[in-house]
Formats: structure tokens, sequence, C-alpha cells
């Protein structure tokens, strides 16, 4: 596509390759004799009509029945949209083509309020017109990328996502349900204020998070004009080092902007970072300072504990500046999470904790508890000290929830399954 008056076209010139089918409103793809996808004109009314004036008329290469669109100058690559996506949505176009009659081009989710979805197609700064719809009958997050029904009225689809950060939001006896807070991110930073010594406990919770999502983890510790000695930064970095190794850890102050460049680096080449932090640790100052202009409301701290107060109030898509990076992504600003509950089980408990399961490979027994047993790695590293006993309790405490969860989740799709019916996720 390229834009033309703040309106986003199709190039004539093809591709290599089926890239960037296009299953809009102006054209969509329906299955053939064969099987596969074929342009056919959709019929006249207000889907065309949102479709010709969110991405203007221009139309695609027909070759043999079958369109391919340049995708070189398609709005939607600064939000993040890849060839992985088009890979994605063409084998939604093929498969799915009678869910899609109609519809238009996949925009992204930017912003969510009180069942309301904000869909963008293209960065504010190109001038293609977001669209604001409903979200009946679809779970969707912040970053999620969405077909909105042909009315334009709706969310008629979330494509299946690449990456969720997710959270147990609530139960009620056998029935967990699921929050996902950011969908479709490459990096998550996990934000912890050094004034108020970081809760280890939480942290760990938070990369078991991070690490099922399939996101990178970054751990950035914030208020750094607040401490009164290098010695005691040292100490925080140190004790938090052993506690998420491997992981980069940043120190920073959004007040004075220290540090706050080389997070740009994380975001560079249209990638999109998830914050993650409890009320209070200077998450919408970092955002501020990092977009350059009030993105979000501040608040002033406590002068007993040097804490913030809950500020962001909704979670959004905000852009970052190209420089000094180039090809800037976008930050998925959260509001402050107090409760981290596990909720799906992956490999984020053994990445997490990657230095404990490196002990319990020299354990004598493979299912060891890591107990009383003899010949036990791990529990011979708490005796000599090298192994925190907290940290090795915190694994079992998350383990054991892990293992809590999946029964539960089991037990609500055999209630489900009597019922006659499950929810189709994305």
């Amino acid at each position: 596509m390229r834009i033309r008056n703040g309106k986003a076209s199709f190039k004539g010139a093809a591709a290599e390759g089926p890239i960037g089918h296009n299953c809009a409103s102006g054209q969509r793809y329906e299955p053939d004799d064969d099987g596969e996808p074929m342009v056919r004109e959709a019929p006249a009314g207000e889907a065309r009509q949102h479709f010709d004036e969110s991405f203007g008329t221009g139309s695609g290469e027909v070759r043999h029945g079958k369109a391919t669109v340049s995708d070189v100058n398609d709005p939607r690559i600064a939000l993040g949209w890849n060839v992985t996506w088009d890979v994605t949505w063409s084998n939604l176009c093929r498969d799915r083509a009678a869910d899609l009659q109609g519809t238009g081009l996949p925009g992204r989710v930017a912003r969510l309020d009180r069942g309301w979805s904000t869909v963008w197609y293209g960065p504010p700064s190109t001038g293609v017109e977001p669209v604001r719809v409903r979200n009946i009958g679809a779970e969707v997050a912040v970053g999620d990328w969405v077909v909105v029904s042909a009315d334009g009225e709706k969310v008629e689809m979330v494509l299946p996502r690449h990456s969720a950060f997710m959270r147990r939001a609530s139960f009620e006896g056998q029935r967990a349900e699921a929050h996902t807070i950011a969908a479709n991110i490459d990096v998550v930073f996990l934000l912890h204020a050094l004034v108020s010594p970081p809760n280890q406990r939480r942290l760990e919770r938070e990369l078991v998070l991070a690490f099922d999502s399939g996101a990178t983890p970054v751990l950035i510790l914030t208020k750094l004009d607040l401490m009164e000695s290098a010695e005691a930064v040292d100490h925080c970095v140190n004790t938090l080092e052993a506690v998420a190794p491997g992981v980069d850890i940043h120190v920073v102050s959004g007040i004075r902007g220290d540090g706050l460049d080389a997070l740009l680096q994380y975001a560079s080449g249209y990638r999109t970072v998830a914050l993650l932090g409890a009320s209070g640790v200077g998450k919408s100052t970092i955002v501020n300072t990092l977009v350059g202009g009030q993105v979000q409301s501040t608040a002033a701290v406590r002068e007993g504990d040097q804490r913030g107060r809950h500020t962001t109030t909704a979670v959004q898509l905000v852009a970052l500046p190209s420089e000094p990076v180039g090809e800037a992504g976008w930050l998925i600003d959260t509001p402050g999470v107090r409760a981290v509950s596990l909720w799906s089980s992956g490999t984020g408990i053994e990445r997490a904790f990657a230095d404990i399961f490196a002990l319990s490979e020299k354990c004598r027994f493979r299912d060891c508890k890591h107990e009383e047993e003899p010949g036990c790695a791990v529990s011979a590293a708490v005796t000599h000290g090298t192994l925190d006993p907290r940290r090795l309790d915190s694994m079992k405490r998350l383990v054991a929830e892990e293992a809590s969860l999946e029964e539960e989740q089991k037990a609500r799709l055999k209630v489900e399954d009597r019922r006659g019916f499950r929810k189709r996720k994305p």
C-alpha cells in the first residue's frame, strides 16, 4: 500500500509470492475449484465505503484469478505487521473465506475502553484514520490484530496471537478466568523501584509470566534519582541478578532521563514493548520521558515510603520516537498490577528458575523433590549457602500453583463439554 493524501492504497506492482492477501471489502478471497484463494468483488454498501475511506480505491494486481500486492508501503508495517503476519493472514483468507466475506484488512487494537476497541491501520502520523468498534463476542487485548465486521460495527475476528502476557484474573470455585494484559509483544519491561527494595518473590512470578508469554523479559529498576549512594544501587542490582539470572537489567531515572536511551533499542524494528509494574513504580514518568510528551498523568510520591500512586487508567499503544534507533516501535502501557497470578503452564518456571533446574540435573534421583532425599544437589546448595532457601520455596509454591491451575482448567473444560460448548480463544 502507499499513502496518498492521508489514505493508503495498493500499489499495482506485484511482490514475489502471494503476500498481503486482501480479504477486504474492496477485494476478498474465496476458494476456487482447487481450494485456492480467488479474488471476488464484494457488494457495495457500508463495508465498501468504510474500506475506500480508510485505504483508498486502489486494487491489487490480479494474476490468473489470484491477487498479489506489494507491502513495502503498507502503513501497518510501522505498527508491527511483518512477513509472519502476512502468512497468518493468507492462511486465514484461504481457510476461513466464508467468515471474512465483506470484511476489511486486519488492523491493530491501540486502546480498549469499556467494551470498545480503537483499531489502527497505520500510525497516527500517516493520517490513516482509526476506527472505533465494539468487542461484542470477542476477547480482545491491546496489541491484537483484528478484522472489523463488514458493517464496521464490531470486531469480527481476532488473528491468532504470536505472544500474549496473561495472568489469572479471578476465580469462582472451579472457574479460572484469564486476563490478557497485552498481546503480540516482543519484550516485557518489568519495572521495580529502587527506593523500596524490590519484591523478589513478585519479580519471580513476573518472570514466569513473561517467559510463558513468548516475549523477552527485561528488568528496569526505576527512581535512580532518589537513591542516596551508588553502593546501595550496586547492592540492589547484585541481589536481583541472582533472582533474574541471564535477564538484562537497566537502572534508570524517569525524572532525569538517566539510562532511558538504552531502552529504545528494545523497540527498534517496529517491535512492541509492554510495561508491567505495581502502582507507583514510575511507569507513567518513564513513558512520558521516552515519548517526549505527556502521555500519562503522574502523581507525587508519598514522603513516608517514596511510593507513587496509581495513575495509568487505560491500556494503550504508545508510539516511540524514531531517533536514535530508527524504525521505532511501540509501548503498551498498563495500569498498575497488584496481584500477579499464574495462568498458562509452559516453560516459564523452568526458565525463571534455570539455576535450580541446572542443579537438579546433578541430583541422584531423577524424580527428586529437593526435600531430604540423599544425593540432592539442590538441598546441598542450600546447605552450603549458594542457593537462597527462600528462592527454592518460591519455586515450589509456583510449581504447586501451576499444577492446581491445570486441574481447575481441566475441570472447567469438562463442565463446558457437558453443556455442549467451549469458548474459542485467539
